[in-house]
């Protein structure tokens, strides 16, 4: 037979056929057989009048005392010839020689002593008789709600661990078993470290565990022992998870992969069992990997939450955990591989030495390495001749890995929706603005006042911003509506490693430029300038009760890295009147700052909104033609030989300053 044939046979019956029936069929026949076989279905239950009644008319062969609490009552053939019991013969589940009434009597004695009494008087013929054995069917009707709730208990449980139908029976069990997906060589990763653009540091770290993996002699041999760990740390996006599967790829091994929450599991005892089978299948596969993404799901520190206490699963889960990662020998060959953007929260057992080893920072990328992000990501684009790369590494500080892939998926799908046959550089622009602005807002209804208000508040930025030597350089400002903005102006911030006071507080003078404008021109302030007010405050906080750099406060920190202090003040109330007065101080003498710049280039403040207005966005190259060259301007992280000012097309910076709600 053809696999043809075969793809087209239909399936048998069999292959329907589900737990559904079998527990649906228990069932129906247990009701069947009740209805077949017990006598209690036909009977009707008696008052104790209406039994006195038939008593002493002598309408009663027989009395059955079942279980000394109720009588099944049996009439004779002349009782049941009467007319008043006509109807209740007559009845769906009335048989011969079955019991007619039942009678729930209190006391068996009493019972039998009243019965025992209406023989001697009246002279009746009743036979009684006790019957205290219960039926197998009564027995099992008795336990029939427990029978159901076992059998739909096991379904379910059949259900969450896989199994689907009558022949799953076995995967009951399994719910204790490891969720790792394995990668061997039959399901081999294709990713390798080529695929990994960037992360330098990174890669050498790991390299060097894939390393002892494939020749694990050239360091035993120096008596030397691998880390036992390894943890990827670093901010959502950087590639943590990639470098991990790139890690599958190269070394060749038995690879475990699996989510911290694939421990986590509503059954007690669970997520210990399931780390339990994950290593011993390790174990057996050493040399091997298991690499736990996400794993402050299950990492979190114990004993901070007072409610859970000891017996909190998630600890019992991490316990076994690090049981299990400090119980390895170095002949095992293996090595748990994890990563997080959450490693202040994780527990102090689960980092010391011995476990993970080795924490392997992964930054956000730097210019260079963008380059080389951009360089993998664009491989499958088809480009236009304009794109330069160098130029758009350069104008995307603080874009992680991911930012840098949905960039160009989304300059691939703006340029798709224009029917363009190639991807243009102002397509790779239009997806910077879409992704850090948000979608444009083409049917936003502003009046012409508002519309004036956002011109001279976005001109007013890009005024101080001008005059400013540390402030950065601006490259656009827009008074087009997008996401919850209505206007704002773009910067391309130099990638310092530190930030000095007189940086911080240009930035600061910078940011209050739109408030500042608004003041001049209207002699108004309106509540656009929310995002600038909360900018400036976590600025001037931060330099005040963080880096120390206000002479009142003096050199010292409030800034806790452990985060224990964020349910404690950790000065007095005279020092936080002090810290409050400094942040007004600072931000009012920015402000004031500002103004005198503002008045002192009105005319060129007016020209530039007006401008604005006219075009709804202006570049560098237009606030140069209005204010002239910056005589301060310098190069910042230059590529090869190519500078921003030789560029026509001036592009956006991810992060959106100053934008006005």
């Amino acid at each position: 037979m053809s696999d043809s044939n075969k793809e087209n046979k239909p399936k048998s019956p069999k292959a329907k056929f589900s737990s559904y029936w079998i527990y649906g069929a228990v069932f129906i026949a247990l009701i069947i057989f009740q209805f077949l076989n017990s006598d209690a279905l036909a009977s009707k239950s008696l008052s104790k009048n209406k039994f006195e009644e038939i008593l002493n008319d002598n309408e009663i062969e027989k009395i059955l005392v079942v279980n000394n609490t109720t009588a099944q009552i049996y009439l004779t053939e002349e009782a049941l010839a009467k007319n008043k019991y006509k109807d209740f013969k007559k009845g769906t589940f009335y048989r011969p020689g079955s019991p007619i009434f039942e009678y729930n009597f209190g006391d068996q004695q009493n019972f039998e002593n009243e019965v025992s009494k209406a023989k001697e008087k009246n002279n009746l013929s009743v036979d009684m008789r006790n019957d205290n054995q219960t039926s197998i069917v009564e027995s099992i009707f008795n336990y029939l709600p427990f029978i159901l709730l076992i059998g739909v208990w096991l379904f379910f449980m059949k259900r969450m661990s896989g199994g689907g139908g009558a022949g799953g029976g076995g995967q009951i069990f399994n719910i204790g078993k490891s969720k790792a997906k394995l990668f061997d060589k039959d399901t081999k990763v294709k990713t390798t470290f080529e695929n990994v653009a960037g992360l330098e540091g990174a890669k050498e770290e790991v390299q060097e565990i894939v390393d002892f993996l494939k020749n694990p002699e050239k360091y035993t041999a120096l008596g030397g022992k691998i880390p036992k760990g390894a943890l990827l740390v670093g901010p959502p996006g950087t590639g943590k998870t990639l470098l991990a599967k790139a890690v599958a790829g190269e070394a060749g091994v038995p690879f475990f992969s699996l989510s911290g929450s694939d421990f986590v599991e509503m059954f007690v005892g669970v997520g210990a069992s399931r780390v339990r089978d994950l290593f011993k299948q390790a174990q057996q596969k050493s040399p091997s990997i298991i690499f736990i993404d996400e794993i402050d799901a299950i990492g979190r520190a114990r004993g901070k939450n007072s409610m859970t206490g000891g017996n909190d699963e998630r600890e019992n889960t991490l316990n076994q955990l690090l049981t299990e990662m400090d119980g390895f020998g170095t002949d095992t060959n293996v090595i748990v591989v994890a990563a997080t953007n959450r490693a202040d929260v994780l527990d102090k057992a689960l980092m010391r030495a011995g476990r993970f080893d080795r924490q392997i920072y992964v930054d956000l990328p730097n210019i260079n390495e963008r380059k080389e992000i951009f360089d993998v990501h664009i491989k499958p684009l088809k480009l236009g001749e304009d794109v330069k790369v160098d130029f758009l590494a350069q104008q995307t500080p603080g874009f992680s890995g991911a930012d840098i892939a949905n960039m160009c998926n989304e300059a691939a799908l703006i340029a798709a929706r224009q029917d363009k046959k190639a991807i243009e550089h102002q397509d790779f622009l239009d997806a910077v603005d879409r992704i850090v602005g948000g979608l444009e807002k083409k049917n936003k209804v502003i009046t012409p006042k508002e519309k004036k208000t956002i011109a001279f508040h976005e001109a007013g930025h890009a005024t101080v911003s001008w005059m400013l030597e540390h402030a950065a350089p601006l490259v656009k400002v827009t008074i087009v509506p997008r996401g919850q903005s209505l206007g704002a102006a773009w910067y391309l911030p130099a990638e310092r490693m530190i930030v000095q006071t007189e940086q911080m507080l240009d930035e600061m003078c910078a940011t209050l430029g739109g408030r500042a404008a608004e003041k001049i021109i209207f002699n108004k302030i309106s509540t656009g300038a929310l995002s600038d007010l909360e900018k400036v405050t976590k600025q001037a906080r931060a330099m005040v009760t963080v880096y120390g750099l206000n002479e009142e406060v003096g050199n010292i920190t409030y800034y806790d890295s452990s985060g224990n202090d964020a349910f404690v003040k950790p000065y007095s109330e005279e020092t936080a009147k002090t810290i409050d007065r400094e942040i007004s101080k600072m931000i009012e003498a920015q402000y004031v700052r500002a103004v005198e710049l503002l008045t002192t280039h009105k005319e060129k403040l007016t020209t530039l909104a007006e401008l604005l207005l006219e075009k709804e966005v202006i570049f560098k190259d237009d606030l140069e033609k209005i204010f002239g060259k910056r005589s301060f301007d310098v190069e910042t992280q230059p590529l090869k030989e190519e500078k921003i000012e030789e560029e026509k097309d001036v592009a956006i910076s991810p992060v959106e300053e100053n934008a006005d709600e």
